[in-house]
């Protein structure tokens, strides 16, 4: 990443400790909340993971292909499980990014970015540009209306983010609107949706590193 090993380090952390929190999330709650905290706990590891600094951890070959295998099934079972409500179509679109990520950090891939945590400026950039756009496009918009979430009704920056980014959101899918943010069927405490803005800004830096 841009930011050297520090900033590897600093997302690794915030990506562990989000996955630790869902973690505990699994404990408790509704057999759905349950499902959703299992599948946001393996985003947050697989993350945390994903950016640990080169510098310290290499990853070797066949663990990008266990990465595009396991975020693939979750993308089948997100997919699947979209049939019982639409906030299951962020988990899609996050475990699809997570195997777009690994494909294309794998050693011999095409211009790969290499590991997120040793940076772009190590491998030169990664990608298909137009898909990496599209994704960091919709994290963007996931992150403001994320973070409109937890500002006080009222405020300028919560009117915009809970109003203008949604008109936008709601013109490409209902992902975001529905449950992108965490509604009710994931458990929406403010410390759940803090966790998943988290990540969702995790997930905005790495692509940034292709």
């Amino acid at each position: 990443m841009h930011g050297g090993a520090l900033a590897g380090w600093l997302l690794m952390a915030l990506c562990a400790v989000s996955g630790a929190y869902c973690l505990l999330r699994t404990r408790t709650g509704t057999p759905q909340e349950r499902s959703t905290a299992r599948g946001e706990a393996l985003m947050g590891f697989g993350m945390a993971a994903m950016a640990v600094p080169a510098a310290v951890l290499t990853l070797p070959e066949w663990a990008w292909a266990v990465y595009g295998a396991v975020f693939g099934a979750a993308a089948l079972r997100a997919l699947w499980s979209a049939r019982r409500g639409a906030h299951h179509l962020h988990h899609l679109v996050g475990s699809l990014a997570m195997v777009y990520m690994a494909v294309t950090m794998a050693p011999g891939a095409a211009g790969a970015g290499g590991h997120a945590g040793h940076g772009a400026a190590a491998g030169g950039a990664g990608g298909v540009p137009l898909l990496t756009g599209v994704l960091l496009l919709y994290y963007a918009l996931y992150v403001l209306r994320s973070a409109g979430h937890l500002i006080p009704a009222g405020t300028g920056v919560a009117s915009f983010a809970g109003g203008s980014a949604e008109g936008v959101v709601r013109s490409g899918g209902s992902g975001l609107r529905d449950g992108g943010a965490g509604g009710a069927a994931g458990g929406g405490t403010e410390l759940t949706m803090a966790c998943r803005l988290t990540m969702g800004i995790a997930m905005f830096a790495m692509l940034l590193t292709l």
